[in-house]
């Protein structure tokens, strides 16, 4: 995957993010669950372009950049 489709990615997810946030009368069970998930899957999809864009700068092949688990992405402090 390149930049420009992690970048289309996150713009999906931005969306259907957006969508489910401006929700009234409140969220399903299902569709908090899914919100939880956009979450994670946002910041996996910003880490790996932060990655990507790192390793280009340091003349690295950005191609090497992985996603990492959910887990690791969010236990990084801000």
């Amino acid at each position: 995957m390149d930049n420009d489709e992690i970048l289309e990615n996150i713009g999906a997810l931005v969306e259907e993010e957006r969508a489910l946030r401006q929700r009234t009368g409140g969220l399903l069970d299902e569709e908090r669950t899914r919100l939880a998930e956009l979450e994670v899957q946002l910041d996996q999809c910003w880490d790996l372009l932060r990655q990507r864009r790192a390793k280009a700068e340091f003349g690295e092949d950005p191609d090497t950049a992985a996603i990492r688990p959910a887990a690791e992405v969010e236990g990084y402090r801000s």
